[in-house]
């Protein structure tokens, strides 16, 4: 059964009263609790007291105007995300600028169209759901480690105290926020304290592991400088990429029935760190089904994905329909990782689909839009390009929107055509807004086309220097067709040195057609 969307409170804010009353009436139509003010200095009281979920608040106002409230809500509002959504006659870029950079997270111009107001608050639902969704889930993992009976210390490579969980406080008498951000060393009486960081340092260059993965018996030392016996277990694992260290810490004079309930919460915690990883490889599993296409092995197409995190958010796709047509697609989505990996997966549906028949480059592009438009929350698009080459008549179609601008390149590595990113990513805004008209072209003789993300171009080296047009135009510069692909992957690794891209990487290179009997 479909979970109905949670009625929001929704702080009103504007000088008009009649504007203000409308407002009022329409939001508590719709099902919502409705706070009200009617200038900038009363909205952030009302905020501070009230803790809405939303704020709508407009920007010409007495006392304090939209954009320094919008400000110094955004400045309170720390622990959570609250949609801030301007409400202006003004309708002036700089405007829209301002108020972005005051912190607003959408804007509307007045006289306010009603339907589009209702579309964005359902919008704003699904995403406040999602976030309550995610808080709920840290909560029940933090309850859970808060009230186990061992201390558990998260520390970095540099042996500085990362996370910490409430049992420190009994055990070690100091609070927590006393402790994180400070080297584990504090918890240690001599020598140990002053070996601790050497030891650290040694190991981190590769020396053996005297403590890291079994339980021992060590002294520690309480904020009033007490020294007692504990038991102590440190695992390692990664982060991010960075290696991280966790220590269980327990009395080692706690009863046989306190001893047991310790192990019953570890494995509580295993469990609950199983599940997840279970559902990690789950998913990852289920991409991979849908990522590894079978056109993706089309004798025409080189192409390659390196995610930044274990789920990329860009995805290359192909397919020849039962005409010959051949199509490639590559999209980019907002951010990396799971979320942007789960946002591109209904792009791949329905390009699979679509190009199974044939159908145009201008109708796959206006279905896809279509759908990420009515799906997707605000903030969140895809930017893609999307080209279609006929084997008979070798003449070809392409889109770009958002991704960097595709190169149509001759035997030498020349620039026949350059198709610049003209057009809006797709799920911003609506059919009737958004150009789907393809450019129509030609080529020569063993030429190719030339797709990538920009995750490639902005790839920086150890120096910060991003790869760039000029790194790609370098790389396929006097190259013949068949080396061309291997020449760019070469001069990107090169470039990046073995530092570690920021953002998903995606290339493809696609042979045109040739003539029958060439």
């Amino acid at each position: 059964m479909t979970q109905l969307p949670k009625p929001m409170k929704v702080l009103a804010v504007d000088d008009n009263r009649t504007n203000l009353h409308i407002l009022q009436v329409f939001l508590k139509k719709l099902g919502h609790q409705v706070v009200i003010a009617d200038n900038g200095e009363e909205a952030v009281q009302r905020f501070a007291s009230e803790q809405p979920d939303m704020v709508l608040l407009d920007i010409m106002m007495p006392v304090m105007d939209g954009f320094e409230a919008a400000r110094q809500i955004k400045a309170m509002d720390t622990e959570r995300w609250t949609p801030v959504i301007f409400l202006s006659a003004l309708n002036r870029d700089e405007n829209l600028v301002e108020g972005l950079e005051a912190g607003a997270d959408d804007y509307l111009t007045k006289p306010i169209n009603f339907v589009v107001l209702e579309a964005k608050l359902r919008s704003m639902q699904r995403s406040l759901r999602m976030q309550q969704d995610s808080i709920d889930a840290l909560n029940r993992l933090k309850a859970i480690s808060d009230n186990v009976f061992e201390a558990i210390i998260t520390i970095n490579e540099k042996g500085s105290i990362v996370t910490v969980n409430n049992t420190v406080e009994r055990i070690f008498g100091w609070q927590p926020q006393e402790v994180i951000g400070q080297n584990i060393k504090m918890l240690m009486p001599e020598p140990y304290h002053s070996e601790h960081d050497g030891y650290l340092a040694s190991y981190m260059k590769g020396s053996e592991a005297k403590i890291i993965g079994r339980e021992h018996e060590v002294i520690a030392l309480r904020k009033n400088g007490n020294k007692f016996p504990i038991s102590l277990g440190v695992s390692e694992i990664s982060v991010d990429n960075q290696r991280m260290f966790i220590g269980v810490v327990r009395y080692i004079s706690e009863s046989k029935q306190v001893e047991q309930e310790l192990k019953a919460n570890a494995l509580q915690l295993q469990n609950y760190y199983d599940q997840t990883q279970n559902e990690q490889q789950l998913a990852m599993r289920l991409m991979e089904l849908q990522l590894h296409r079978s056109g993706l092995k089309d004798k025409a197409l080189r192409y390659k994905v390196i995610p930044a995190e274990n789920f990329s958010g860009d995805i290359v796709a192909a397919n020849r329909s039962s005409d010959g047509r051949f199509y490639a697609l590559l999209a980019d989505a907002t951010g990396h990782g799971l979320t942007a990996a789960i946002s591109v997966m209904p792009v791949l549906a329905i390009f699979y689909r679509m190009t199974a028949t044939n159908r145009s480059v201008r109708e796959i592009i206006n279905e896809l839009n279509q759908q990420l438009k009515e799906s997707m929350p605000v903030g969140r698009f895809v930017a893609a390009t999307l080209l279609c080459l006929d084997t008979q008549s070798l003449s070809g179609e392409i889109w770009v929107g958002g991704t960097p601008e595709a190169l149509l390149c001759d035997r030498w590595g020349r620039d026949e055509q350059v198709f610049d990113s003209s057009n809006l990513p797709l799920g911003i805004v609506n059919n009737a807004q958004l150009n789907c008209q393809p450019v129509e072209f030609t080529w020569m003789k063993e030429s190719q086309i030339i797709l990538c993300s920009d995750g490639l171009l902005e790839a920086e080296n150890r120096q910060g220097k991003q790869f760039a047009q000029a790194g790609l135009h370098s790389a396929i510069a006097n190259t013949s067709p068949q080396d061309r692909f291997g020449k760019i992957e070469a001069a990107l690794h090169a470039h990046l040195d073995g530092a570690l891209a920021s953002d998903d990487i995606s290339l493809m290179i696609i042979d045109c057609p040739t003539p029958q009997g060439d």
